[in-house]
């Protein structure tokens, strides 16, 4: 096999390989032997067919594995012979004559190709000691857990039945057909359905109208749907609904003791109490956690400057691009509407790719010389979050992953991120500093113009 390098500018490659027709044929001579004792001919004894009858009836298709073979195996040994690691998979390309394929074939002719790819590029790792981060911290309040328990405790209020008309926190059950232009619409019709008035669950307008409604009442409810409403073909219509009162229900008074913390299961309301701190200070940490994270590859950003392989950038921008277009397009709404052009756009979504793969690139080669791993239990966690978020296709799931190692890789990445951010702020200086919920959620907020994580 002849290896040679036809290109080598930047992190670009390209490398012609010639098999020659003698190596194929020693290979399909290989081959003939190895099928001769197991093909079974009808007028032959079994391991008595002439391999010049095979090579007639069987050449061509073995030759075809062992070129497809050599394609799938030469690309990856090369590469590593190089000592060299390519950004994505290589392109391989080769004769689209059919003639000149034929005569590879049949051994007539070498076989001739040629790969192309970028290499990651090499880059010195900085010290990182030097980095200073501040962790905001929030605090929860009794307050907040109280109001937290309240909203709890209304979700979980109970209703009786009550003479006479509805009014604002009662619930009623009512049946309804939606009409615009006295037809009526898709979506707009239901039975049995239980609205407490003053929810804000309908369109604005309607819970007020069913202000002194009594059971077994038919009304009709005038309203307009908003301009952005999110069914198109509804906004910002005149609409009314036939609606019968089937139910009127009087809230029951709900007290907030050990008794309302017993019907939702726990044994006391300082329990209750104990578990939606604890889920407070879960989304604050959350929250925390990006602040931290963000500052520390902002960090990283600053300190790196070094050549990118451009289909890993071209790669990351048509995921981030696509995205953003999904996302306009479900808002319904344009670069203008953002305040900005699309050119733009695609400039300032490529800056942002470029840096996501720097800092890819940065992150896994730290990781690498740190020992980072993604232990296979966590492997497991993760896939099994992956199935529950789609109940009743677990199967497919599952096989989908098994099947698919890009999709295998897009769990295991962030993992392994995360442990390679846990690892450096084990070594860059981190100081605590309490924070307001609003000074938190106000940063939030801004930073969420442009998502600039890895």
């Amino acid at each position: 096999m002849q290896v040679t390098e036809t290109k080598a500018e930047g992190l670009k490659r390209e490398i012609e390989i010639v098999v020659p027709a003698s190596d194929l044929e020693a290979r399909l001579q290989t081959r003939l032997f190895e099928a001769k004792d197991r093909v079974q001919l009808k007028g032959f004894r079994p391991g008595k067919v002439p391999v010049s009858h095979l090579r007639k009836m069987y050449g061509k298709s073995l030759m075809a594995e062992i070129v497809n073979q050599i394609l799938t195996e030469t690309p990856n040994s090369i590469i590593a012979d190089r000592k060299e690691r390519a950004a994505m998979r290589p392109e391989i390309a080769m004769t689209e004559d059919e003639k000149e394929a034929d005569k590879v074939l049949s051994g007539e002719s070498d076989f001739k190709f040629t790969l192309s790819y970028e290499t990651l590029p090499d880059f010195d790792l900085k010290d990182t000691s030097g980095i200073k981060i501040e962790r905001p911290i929030v605090e929860v309040s009794d307050a907040e857990v109280d109001e937290q328990v309240e909203r709890i405790a209304e979700n979980a209020r109970t209703y009786e039945e009550k003479d006479g008309a509805a009014e604002k926190g009662d619930k009623v059950t009512i049946d309804f057909v939606g009409k615009i232009d006295g037809e009526a619409f898709e979506g707009g019709t239901a039975e049995a359905a239980d609205l407490v008035i003053g929810s804000g669950r309908f369109i604005p307008g309607f819970e007020d109208q069913l202000v002194g409604a009594k059971a077994g009442e038919e009304k009709t409810v005038d309203v307009s749907f908003p301009d952005d409403y999110g069914a198109e073909h509804l906004a910002g219509k005149a609409a009314s609904f036939d609606v019968t009162v089937k139910a009127v229900q009087a809230p029951a008074d709900t007290a907030i003791d050990d008794e309302m913390a017993k019907k939702l299961g726990l044994e006391s309301l300082d329990k209750l109490k104990e578990i939606v701190r604890d889920q407070i200070q879960s989304q604050y940490g959350m929250a925390t956690r990006q602040k931290v994270k963000r500052q520390l590859l902002d960090a990283l950003d600053k300190e790196y400057d070094f050549a990118l392989p451009e289909k890993l950038v071209e790669a990351e921008f048509t995921n981030i691009w696509n995205q953003v277009q999904r996302e306009l397009t479900e808002n319904n709404k344009t670069f203008e509407d953002e305040d900005t052009t699309e050119e733009k756009a695609r400039t300032d979504y490529r800056k942002l790719a470029e840096r996501r793969v720097r800092l890819g690139l940065v992150l896994s080669e730290i990781g690498e010389k740190a020992g980072v791993e993604v232990g296979e239990d966590e492997m497991q966690r993760a896939l099994f979050e992956q199935m529950r978020r789609y109940p009743g296709q677990e199967q497919e799931i599952l096989k989908m992953f098994q099947e698919n190692p890009e999709a295998i890789q897009s769990i295991r990445a962030p993992l392994y991120e995360e442990k390679v951010v846990d690892h450096l702020l084990g070594q860059v200086e981190v100081t605590d500093k309490t924070v307001t919920k609003e000074e938190l959620m106000a940063e939030d907020e801004a930073e969420a113009e442009a998502t600039d994580e890895a």
